[in-house]
């Protein structure tokens, strides 16, 4: 008989260290995310509201109106700076105990703080300045902003920009390699493998520049944005200007127009700036699939590896695939919260808090998407040979350059009599060469035209790549 699902709550299974993953984030792909687990787990949201809720308490402290909380002494200084920084997960696990006993996760860090500063010999009326005048959205807003922003700097951005790296090597590096090109995929003027990976570094980067330059918002201005409480309590503290140097001193940017929640625009922001680099990256993985499909590149088999239960012979291009597949749910997610965080009822409603949770999973998608897409670019390199092969049996390629060349020296009809030299039909150099001879165009014209070859035909692409591309 088959076991019945244990009741909810009930704990860990028998035999397993943590419970059960559901989502492969957290099995299968864990050991890939160790990094940016750190930055937007769970737990790492109960550190952050932690550090914010020290933050505050500190900022009081250090604010001359505020005379019943007086400046922190040495020794407790030193104290908060030890808890901030030695956090780990028996603290998790006291703030978590305190929340199943009173259901509110922001509480629950405040009223572990409040414990320490206890235990610290702080006085029960300086213990109440932890959290004062704070609306739970106070904290939560400035721990996601600041989660958000390590996550991406610690383990999205170093990982884009080596995916970027690699691919502006390789197109420096293969700048004069011809390469067959396909415009509605079909034959048309050929290219070079350097150029066209060029663009993809070029569109890359601005993204990476605007997320760069993007500076998260946050605030801390109570239940609804008015600093009510804060005035009740202290009408002669001049409040905006002390939030804003406390939420600037997080390395935000401070927002003084707000409901109870900070609109999260500029968390949208960053959402869509990663939904634009993912889509480079979509483009990307797609095309590298299909020069994989045509030959141009040829992928390194990896010992032992096996490509098909069925056929011995097959090397998939595994890794662009499981990217494309991540990236779809990344951009889902993403394109959700940009959408869904920036609208809530009135001064609030609870719908973000929900939402929000799925940030990290949104983001840990679309680094599995760039780690995987790094891993088949490693294993993958041009076959010059293929691309020169192909190349070799399209001369009707040239159809452009002769029609145009005939343009500039005004010879009747010259789009036409491509047409009907090239449209469907497969020419070959001879042919090519007899039409160009019969032109009756200046020697020197006619001798670059006849020393034209598809591999040739590829304009200034390698200068492009080798003047605008920055290493």
């Amino acid at each position: 008989m088959p076991q019945p699902y244990p009741a909810v709550g009930s704990g860990t299974p028998a035999g397993y260290a943590r419970p059960v993953p559901i989502s492969p984030l957290d099995g299968r792909y864990a050991a890939q995310l160790v990094d940016v687990e750190a930055e937007v787990s769970e737990d790492a949201l109960f550190r952050w509201r932690f550090a914010v809720e020290v933050a505050w308490f500190r900022a009081l402290a250090g604010e001359p109106g505020v005379v019943e909380l007086p400046p922190l002494e040495s020794a407790l200084d030193a104290a908060l700076d030890g808890w901030v920084a030695g956090w780990g997960a028996a603290d998790t696990a006291a703030v978590r105990a305190i929340e199943r006993r009173i259901n509110h996760d922001v509480k629950a860090v405040e009223y572990y703080l409040k414990e320490k500063l206890a235990a610290q010999g702080v006085p029960a009326e300086q213990r109440e300045f932890v959290h004062f005048a704070c609306t739970s959205e106070d904290i939560n807003n400035l721990a996601h902003a600041l989660m958000l922003r390590d996550a991406l700097a610690r383990a999205w951005l170093p990982s884009a920009e080596q995916l970027v790296a690699d691919v502006a090597a390789l197109a420096r590096a293969h700048a004069r390699m011809p390469m067959p090109s396909h415009t509605h995929g079909q034959t048309a003027t050929p290219t070079t493998l350097g150029k066209e990976l060029a663009v993809w570094v070029a569109r890359w980067r601005r993204q990476l520049d605007g997320l760069r330059a993007l500076r998260l918002t946050g605030k801390l201005n109570g239940a609804t944005g008015t600093f009510g409480a804060h005035v009740a309590a202290y009408p002669e503290v001049a409040w905006p200007e002390l939030s804003r140097s406390f939420v600037e001193g997080l390395g935000l940017a401070w927002n003084p127009l707000t409901t109870q929640i900070e609109p999260h625009d500029t968390l949208g922001e960053a959402f869509h700036l990663l939904m634009r680099f993912d889509a480079i990256l979509l483009d990307f993985c797609r095309d590298v699939w299909e020069y994989v499909s045509r030959g141009y590149l040829r992928q390194r088999p990896a010992a032992g590896e096996v490509g098909s239960s069925t056929m011995p012979h097959k090397v998939n291009p595994i890794d662009f695939e499981n990217a494309e597949a991540n990236l779809g749910i990344a951009d889902a997610l993403l394109g959700h919260l940009a959408g869904k965080l920036a609208v809530s009822r009135m001064q609030r409603d609870l719908s973000d808090s929900s939402a929000i949770r799925n940030m990290g999973v949104a983001v840990g998608h679309s680094l599995l998407a760039i780690r995987a897409a790094r891993r088949g670019l490693g294993r993958v390199e041009p076959d010059a040979a293929v691309m020169a092969a192909e190349l070799d049996g399209q001369w009707e390629v040239l159809a452009e350059a002769v029609q145009t060349v005939m343009r500039r020296y005004g010879l009747p009809e010259p789009y036409e009599q491509l047409k009907a030299l090239t449209r469907g039909e497969r020419v070959d150099a001879t042919r090519i060469k007899e039409f160009v001879v019969g032109l009756g165009l200046p020697a020197d014209v006619e001798a670059r035209l006849l020393a034209l070859s598809p591999a040739t035909y590829t304009g200034v692409a390698a200068e492009l790549v080798e003047r605008y591309l920055e290493p």
